[in-house]
Formats: structure tokens, sequence, C-alpha cells
């Protein structure tokens, strides 16, 4: 007797599912399944940060310079610019501490608020550099924290202080920076590139438009390194922005002074005892 075959159900067909035609399909499995997640985890609000991929922490920069000045026997041009890009990498280090310092104590923070949920719970891109050292400083702080990755050709992967509850693989961008934004009350901007550029303006032009209406902390970490990145007086000069605009987001220098700003919006504006 000939065997009846059963056809394939289409949400088991992968042939499908990684279909143009199925190009929707992915973009709501890239909603629902995060949510489901956070829903299960009791995550309900977090702090994010982002920065730079390339920011490496203080003992890796100074072990790479040790190793090229090693490398370097003869002054070439290319060894002294070998030298003075490590040099200028273990000065960047410091935002990778200070990353570690601030995530660290903003986690001890939260676990001290009475509710039932996760409550300002950190989360990075999930990747190396800056993104690292936020999940760093949760977990040396006895906390999670969660890693939204983005899948790439090259370099990115989740960090090993993220858990696996709490990592998610993204393959469309404006997804990922959905949920970035989504259960964000605060956003800490350390120095970065191409990358922390688009999610910065970004932030910022949601919140210029009135598309963000709740009460969201904007940090702009490190004044030194963005003024040279950066002229808002400019673009206020030549009318490209208003003088109001400032206000939609704070400079900040140090640990404590972010700390600071950032818990006083939380209890100001989301926490109720």
């Amino acid at each position: 007797m000939k065997k009846i075959s059963t056809p394939q159900k289409a949400y088991k067909n992968l042939d499908f599912l990684n279909s143009p035609q199925a190009r929707t399909i992915r973009m709501l499995a890239e909603f629902y399944e995060p949510q489901s997640r956070f829903q299960k985890n009791k995550i309900t609000d977090t702090v994010v940060f982002f920065g730079s991929a390339r920011i490496k922490s203080k003992k890796e920069a100074e072990e790479n310079l040790e190793k090229v000045k090693k490398e370097a026997l003869k002054p070439t041009s290319k060894s002294k610019e070998m030298i003075a890009s490590a040099e200028k990498a273990l000065y960047m280090s410091k935002y990778y501490e200070e990353a570690v310092e601030l995530s660290a104590k903003l986690t001890k923070w939260s676990a001290e608020l009475k509710s039932e949920y996760k409550r300002f719970v950190v989360c990075s891109g999930g990747g190396p550099g800056i993104m690292e050292a936020a999940n760093k400083g949760a977990a040396q702080a006895g906390g999670s924290s969660i890693g939204l990755n983005i899948s790439l050709p090259f370099e990115q992967f989740v960090n090993k202080y993220v858990k696996p509850e709490n990592a998610f693989e993204f393959h469309y961008f404006f997804m990922r920076k959905l949920w970035f934004v989504d259960l964000a009350k605060a956003l800490v901007t350390f120095p970065g590139g191409f990358g922390t550029l688009d999610e910065l303006m970004e932030v910022l032009t949601l919140r210029q438009t009135g598309k963000i209406k709740k009460h969201m902390k904007v940090i702009i970490y490190g004044k030194e390194y963005w003024n040279k990145i950066i002229n808002f007086d400019a673009l206020m000069e030549q009318g490209m922005i208003d003088k109001t605009d400032f206000q939609l987001f704070d400079f900040c220098d140090t640990v404590d002074e972010a700390f600071e700003k950032i818990t006083t919006h939380f209890l100001k504006y989301h926490y109720k005892k």
C-alpha cells in the first residue's frame, strides 16, 4: 500500500519562511518573540548604553600597546602610526571602564527597589566594546542585563556577560532599534562612530518630533569627545535646531554625575513606592 505523504505546514517550511514573500512574518517574529521573553522575565523598563564596539578595556589596551611597541623594533612611519593608534586606544579605554562602573552602580541601585518586576535593567547591543562594558558592569554587580545583538558579516557577537535568556539576535536593524527605545527610560551614549551616531540622532529626532512621548533621559557621555564630533552650537547658530532642543539631552563627564541624573529621573517619573 502506497504511503500517504502529509504536506508540510506553512509555519514549518523554512524555504518559505526565509523567502522574500515571508519578510513581514520575520519582522513580526522579531517583535513578538522579544516581547514574549521580556514579559516572561518580568522586565518592564531599561537603561540603554550606546557606544563603540571598538573601545577596549584598559587591560586589553595596555597589552595591545606593549605588544605594538615590542613589534616596532625600527622607528618607521608605519610603526609610529601603530604606536600612536595604540596609545589613543589606551586613552579611550577610560570610557570602557566608566561604562562598567556606571552600569554596576545602576544595577545595584535598581536591585534595591521594591517591585515584583525587574526595573531599569541595563541594556546594550550585546557586542564588544562599550556594549560589553555595560553588560560586564551589571554582571559584576550581581545582576542580569540585556544584549540586543545584530547579525553582521563581521565582528558582532553576543558577549559573555549576557545570560542566554536575555540574549537576542536580530536580523533587522529597525526592529533592534525599536526594542532599544520601547522599554528605555534612559539612554547613555558613550563615544562611538557611525552606528552610535545613528542611534543617538534617531532618538533625538524622535524626541524632538514628539514621537517619543514618555519621559526619557538622554545622556551624552564625554563632552570632550562629543564636542569634536557634533557641533550643536553651530546647528543652532545656523537655524537648524532651536535653543529648546538642548533640553532633549544632558552632557555628563563623570559616572557620579550620570548616575545622579538618571536615578533622579527614574524616581521622579517612573517609580512609585
